[in-house]
Formats: structure tokens, sequence, C-alpha cells
């Protein structure tokens, strides 16, 4: 009775994960191929070999004769020994295969082996997965021997080894670890409709529940926030938004743009385009940190966002409506059906074309023809002034730099400072952003004092008490910000940003 062999082929099983069954078969096909060898024939009927599964002994026969196995001599011994360590790999990897295959949308975790490059490989015990740089999460740093978690993506088999491709920037990454985290997420009692991420940065995931009893937005953050916490830590403090989901695209876009309060949703379905309304004051809000936070919301609702303040809003429909109406035929009616349908800029007629004002308003096709005609010239209009106008803004732009880098620290005395003829010219539209700055960053002329005599009887009283004394002195209440302004100039700080947009 053949023990040894019996004790080792029990531990390859148990070690490789490979059905004991399927060894014995490699057994006899590398001891076949070692006699092939020796004999030096290619006939693969010529030899048989069998192994008792219950006693381990081998037995080997050549066309139906019995044959001892100390035939094989070194040559066929070494070939014996080759296909054994080739077959047992090639089972291993299959097994490998067949583990993680169904495994495929699952977080596992492992520990981080080793960096080839920018590809991070983790051992994941009896195999290895490899995330690549543009599935790890931008800004995160990680170190040998650290275990981690991640989304297995993809499983390949090759002909080398098992290839499992893992990723941490994966949305779905996101939807696992809330199904995680969060029980009513897992048991399909609250359910992630839509999401939308920026890997290291933001996310914003849509939510409803089944149950009317369970507040979805509640149950995914937690007694104090506890469970959207262990997300957060999880991600390395990547900001997560949980919004309310509705079937009303109207109310879902105003969700999704929160924490900005929005004034009005027009939607367009001929363009699959919202045009949402907000006052001055939520605008930077509302578009974000370098436009992320309307950016992610058209991608958790599927709509193009255009956000506008009520003057923009206002001013686009009253250039429509006067155009529609220098066209014969159309009345006051015609115009607020335009408007209902969501096309509230001459752009918006060009881009859809003469069918929805046949079909919607019941124009004939030349009248319709003519008002497309109109609202394309009138289109090109728009866009020359707007070209003129980023120009003109732009220029403005440089030249205060050039005047900032040139004055010392670009901050005029009080004594210099003078009132500007029309402060209205500059001032940025609503959309501005600072160079260099954010799009939500909006920056506004500072609109400065005159000399002494247009000042207030206590701002004169402190002027003149400083002309009396030492220069530095009467300047004093300037101090501190003439030495922020000293260190930005000098690259040691950074303008302020606007940061409302930040979840509490």
């Amino acid at each position: 009775m053949n023990q040894e062999l019996i004790r080792i082929v029990d531990g390859i099983a148990r070690d490789k994960n490979i059905e004991r069954d399927q060894i014995y078969s490699d057994i006899e096909q590398a001891i076949a191929s070692g006699l092939r060898k020796q004999f030096d024939t290619e006939d693969a009927s010529e030899f048989a070999v069998s192994v008792d599964r219950t006693s381990g002994d081998i037995s080997a026969t050549r066309q139906g004769q019995a044959i001892p196995l100390n035939v094989v001599g070194r040559i066929g011994a070494q070939t014996v020994k080759q296909v054994m360590i080739q077959l047992i790999r090639q089972d291993e990897r299959g097994s490998i295969y067949e583990e993680f295959k169904d495994r495929v949308g699952t977080i596992v975790t492992g520990t981080i082996a080793r960096f080839e490059g920018g590809t991070m490989i983790v051992s994941l015990g009896r195999s290895e997965g490899i995330m690549p740089r543009s599935e790890q999460i931008p800004g995160e740093n990680h170190q040998v021997g650290e275990r981690i978690q991640a989304l297995i993506m993809e499983v390949r088999d090759t002909l080398s080894a098992v290839k499992i491709i893992l990723s941490r920037s994966h949305p779905e990454f996101i939807r696992r670890l809330f199904e995680r985290e969060v029980p009513e997420v897992g048991e399909r009692t609250i359910e992630i409709k839509a999401l939308a991420r920026e890997p290291g940065h933001r996310t914003k995931i849509a939510v409803s529940s089944i149950d009317t009893k369970v507040d979805a937005v509640g149950a995914c953050v937690g007694v104090r926030g506890s469970r959207i916490k262990n997300i957060v830590d999880e991600l390395g403090g990547e900001k997560i938004d949980i919004v309310r989901w509705n079937e009303s695209s109207q109310i879902l876009i105003a969700n999704a743009l929160k924490p900005a309060e929005v004034t009005e949703v027009s939607l367009c379905f001929e363009l699959g385009r919202a045009t949402v309304v907000v006052n001055e004051d939520q605008l930077s809000l509302a578009i974000g940190k370098r436009g992320q936070n309307v950016r992610l919301a058209a991608r958790l609702t599927g709509w193009d966002i255009d956000i506008l303040t009520p003057v923009e809003f206002q001013a686009g429909i009253k250039r429509l409506e006067t155009i529609l109406k220098s066209v014969e035929g159309i009345t006051q009616e015609h115009v607020d059906k335009v408007i209902a349908l969501g096309l509230i800029d001459v752009r918006d007629i060009d881009e859809v074309g003469i069918s929805p004002l046949m079909e919607e308003l019941g124009l004939d096709e030349p009248t319709a023809q003519q008002a497309v005609d109109k609202a394309s010239a009138e289109a090109k209009i728009v866009a020359v002034e707007q070209e003129a106008k980023k120009a003109a803004e732009a220029s403005a732009k440089a030249a205060d730099r050039a005047a900032f880098a040139a004055g010392g620290f670009g901050r005029p005395t009080r004594e210099e400072r003078v009132e500007p003829e029309d402060a209205s010219q500059t001032l940025p539209g609503p959309m501005e952003s600072s160079n260099g700055g954010a799009p939500e960053t909006t920056t506004h002329a500072e609109v400065l004092q005159g000399a002494s005599e247009e000042l207030s009887p206590e701002e004169q009283a402190v002027h003149v008490q400083g002309a009396d004394e030492n220069a530095d002195e009467a300047r004093k209440d300037f101090a501190d910000e003439d030495a922020d302004t000293a260190a930005l100039a000098e690259g040691r700080a950074q303008p302020p940003t606007d940061t409302r947009d930040e979840p509490v």
C-alpha cells in the first residue's frame, strides 16, 4: 500500500484546491509520458498507467503487457517530473479561475505585495491581483504589506496565469461598500438608483426606499454619520453626497444639485437638456469647485445641465420671444408653448430644427423654417457677442495681472485709489472665474475709496494723524492686508476659494 503517495495527493489537493481524482489522473498521464520518452515512441496508446485511488499502487502496461516501473530511466523520470509540475499548475490555474470568475463585482481583501511601475500587485492568497494606476484612487498612498480592499473587475484565464484585475476607482466599488455597511441596502430595502463618481474627490449617490417607514438617506448616513463615515474612511476622505431619488426629473435634478437651492428647472426633451435657474448667491454652490457639482449631477440624472441666473434666463427668453414674434404667423401663444418645451434660447431653436415647431406648435413648414432661419442668424450674433465678451474679460484680467506684477504688490495706497468711472464695466459676468481658480470662484473688481477729502470724519482723523507721524505707522491698519498681498505675489500664499459646497 503506497501511503506516501496518498498523503502527498491529499496535501496537494488541500493546498491547491484541486480534486484528488484530477491529481491521480495527472500522475497517470505524467508516468505514461515518461515511459514514451524512455522508449522513444510517440504512440499515446502504447502505454497505459493506472493508480489505485484506495491503496495508491501504480501499475503500467505496454500494449496490454504489464511492465515494471523501474524501467523508467533518468530521462524518463525527468520527463515525469516536468509533466507532473505542468499539469498541477494547469489544474491550479483552472481552480483559481473557477474560484474568482464568480466573484467579479465583489470586494476582496488582500495584502500589497509589491509595485511594478505604477501597477500595484496585491496578494490574494493563492493568487495575485493586479491594480493598474488607472484603477487606483488618485492621491492615495499605500505601502508594501498594507492590507487593502478592492473590487474584482475582471478575471482573465491566460496561458501563463490567471489575471485578476482589481479596482478602487470604479463606481461599483462604492455600491459594494454601501451594501456592506448599510444592511438595508444589502437586503434591497433601500435601492441605489444612480451613482456618479470622480475618484478621490466626490461621489453622488441617489437612493430610494421600498418601505415607507425607512428613510433612505438617513439609513445610509447612519446614527451621527457612523455608516457613511466608515465608507469615507475606506475611500481616504472622498466626499459622498447622498440625494433622494425621485421619478420626476425636475425634482431629481434639484436634489442632485444640493447643497445649492434651485429656483426653477426647465426640461427640453428634444435636446436632453435641463436649464436650471439659481439665484446669484447660489451660483458658485451649484456649479461646485471646477464645475464638479454640476458635472456629477448631470451624470447622476442623465441630463445635460445648464445653470443660469434669473437675469440670464430672462434675457435669453426675451431675445427668443423677440425673434419668434418677428415671424409672421407666430403669436404669443406659440412663444409660450416653445418655452414650455424647454427651448429658452435662440440657439436651442437653431439646434432642434423645424420638426418640433411643426409637430408641437402646429406651424406650417415655411413658417417654421423662417423661425429657425432667424433664430440661427441670431445665434451667430450671440456667439460673436460671447466671444467678444470673453476676449474683453481676458484682456482686462491680463492688464490687471500686469499691473499687479509691476506695481510693487499691486495695491495702490489710499491716496492713489480712485473711484472707477463705470464700476459695472469692471465687474465680471456671473460665470467668470479668477485666473487659475475654480470656475465657480467669481471675482469682482474692488470699488475703491477716493482721496482723503471723500473719507468719513473718523477716517479723516486717522488719515490726518498718520500724516504727522511716521508713514508706516499711518498705514498700520492695512499692515496685515498688505502682508497677505505680498505673500500672494511671491507665491507663498493662496487666495481663498469658495468652499460652500463642502458637505457638513
